[in-house]
């Protein structure tokens, strides 16, 4: 796989090592070398990435980076791999997701999240270690350095999990518990977080019919026609821009006006989006689970 290059202040906005200190630890210790352009701008690849989140996390354990630097690759990942299995220490976790997703390798996500999953439970693995990881994951975008292949492997990893916590959920519900109907708009394919909000409506009993990615508006239309839901949910990620969610959703509103409708994501949060009156703005799962209370 090509390197990808990374700037210094890549390194401080993915690990949280300020790049002062990175540059410190260069000259000091030698702990990794950057290579630079034409031009002597430093750059560093995955393997640099890769070592610092590790130093990181030695780091922050109490390990000093006098003796992290006499460590070779091999006991630096082991004493990681030691720190992730024995400590409840959210950065670790995540930055071994990363590099799970830097390297493609199925053994650390499976170690890493397992783990996570054991010490945590289910839904405090996803909100306090998941949803943190694929922050850093939209930083890798932002700055380029991650490849759809890179991505498309690590979130179906995490697309099995859920389903399989999902699945862990096929309790009867009751004769006369609501119904949600859970979409996601067309164009719209990442469907991560409407998964999890699948999983926290079906262990809180209600049900769930379950339409997933890219929707379009006249086959949601004819669903309902068919099918008997007591409230929509629908989550904004990345297919439209925040111009275009008022629009929509006001769509939605006067479509299915006798309806409650759910919407969250990030881009409903911003400045200049007005809600319609039977459209609900759910600020994150935490909310949600209040919100479930009343229904």
């Amino acid at each position: 796989m090509h390197p990808h290059r990374f700037s210094i202040n890549d390194l401080e906005k993915l690990s949280g090592i300020k790049a002062h200190t990175i540059r410190i630890w260069e000259k000091r210790y030698g702990i990794i070398e950057p290579k630079r352009t034409d031009t002597n701008i430093r750059y560093y690849h995955n393997c640099d990435l890769k070592k610092i989140l590790n130093i990181s996390t030695l780091n922050k354990h109490g390990f000093k980076i006098s003796n992290i630097a006499k460590m070779d690759e091999a006991e630096i990942n082991e004493k990681v791999m030691e720190i992730s299995g024995s400590h409840g220490d959210y950065d670790s976790m995540i930055n071994n997701l990363v590099v799970s997703m830097i390297e493609m390798s199925e053994d650390v996500f499976e170690h890493t999240l397992n783990t996570a999953i054991l010490k945590l439970g289910f839904e405090k693995c996803v909100t306090h270690i998941l949803y943190p990881f694929l922050e850093k994951v939209g930083i890798l975008w932002l700055i380029d350095n991650i490849n759809p292949a890179q991505e498309h492997f690590i979130t179906n990893l995490i697309r099995q999990k859920i389903i399989i916590a999902i699945d862990g959920q096929a309790k009867p519900t009751a004769q006369d518990a609501k119904t949600f109907l859970l979409f996601l708009p067309e164009n719209e394919l990442h469907e991560l977080g409407l998964l999890f909000y699948n999983f926290i409506l079906k262990k809180n009993g209600f049900k769930v019919i379950y339409l997933g990615q890219s929707v379009p508006f006249d086959d949601l239309t004819e669903v309902l026609k068919i099918l008997k839901t007591d409230y929509l949910f629908t989550y904004f990620v990345a297919a439209m821009n925040t111009k275009e969610i008022p629009d929509y959703l006001q769509k939605l509103s006067e479509s299915f006006s006798y309806k409650k409708i759910f919407v969250t994501g990030y881009q409903v949060f911003q400045e200049g989006i007005n809600l319609p009156e039977n459209v609900v703005r759910v600020k994150d799962a935490e909310e949600f689970k209040q919100i479930l209370k009343t229904l």
